[in-house]
């Protein structure tokens, strides 16, 4: 599901992975896998480069910054959290904009 304007995740559980496009500031929540939420943001035009994966907890209004697609030595991201401040920062102004 691909997310371009204000959605509560209330029904989707206490737990959601989501996909950030951080150029585009869209977001592909409730898939299995992170990747499959990437896969979901690049048929619909998004680039790898700008996709980050998250989690959302929708009760607690929390969200932790985990996914293996996050390990890029390339951007010298080298954790599944994501250690670059100005990305995670804005991952986390875009769940907050269209989530919370």
């Amino acid at each position: 599901m691909i997310i371009r304007e204000k959605t509560s995740f209330n029904s989707f559980g206490s737990f959601v992975k989501v996909v950030v496009d951080i150029e585009r500031e869209i977001i592909s929540a409730n898939c299995e896998l992170h990747v499959d939420c990437a896969e979901e943001l690049m048929k619909d035009g998004s680039l790898y480069p700008n996709l980050w994966g998250a989690n959302v907890y929708p009760r607690d209004k929390k969200i932790d910054f985990i996914s293996l697609m996050n390990i890029r030595p390339a951007d010298k991201n080298r954790s599944m959290d994501i250690e670059i401040p100005t990305i995670r920062k804005k991952v986390e102004d875009i769940i907050k904009k269209l989530v919370f």
